[in-house]
């Protein structure tokens, strides 16, 4: 069974076995959580963003459209995601370019992920990184602009 605290605002979506999702969360309707997450307080998530099983989202993180989180996920506090490429005030794109994080993957408190980014299997993206290249599998990259630092 799944956990909604009294304080947070879930709407109609698929919320997996064992999810438990804390206050001041906001979930819109569409989006798709699997089992055994656990989505912290003080977090965002869109309606079309889809998470994996067994994946860790902490505070202060917000998933645009777009976004598709694999299973085993870590994405530590404050995480910036990003989804529009020229963003502009009342300017929308055809099409929001979402964030792939591929399973087994972490992400570092504060780094920041441009648009269309893919965040391959197992890798790590340090604390602090501005992400601005696909990070290849196994990875671990830091630094602004995020650079590969060495294999895992």
């Amino acid at each position: 069974m799944s956990y909604v605290h009294p304080l947070a605002d879930v709407r109609t979506c698929t919320l997996g076995k064992g999810t438990r999702v804390w206050q001041f969360a906001v979930v819109l309707e569409g989006a798709e959580i699997g089992e055994d997450c656990n989505i912290c307080a003080h977090t965002l998530i869109e309606g079309d963003v889809v998470i994996g099983n067994r994946v860790t989202v902490k505070s202060g993180v917000f998933l645009w459209s777009g976004t598709r989180i694999g299973d085993d996920v870590f994405i530590g506090p404050n995480a910036t995601f990003t989804n529009d490429k020229n963003p502009r005030s009342k300017v929308y794109p055809e099409r929001f370019l979402g964030i792939r994080v591929s399973r087994h993957a972490s992400i570092g408190a504060n780094a920041t992920i441009l648009p269309g980014i893919v965040i391959g299997e197992s890798a790590m993206v340090g604390a602090g990184a501005v992400v601005t290249k696909d990070v290849p599998a196994h990875a671990v990259v830091y630094g602004n602009p995020a650079r590969v630092v060495r294999y895992l």
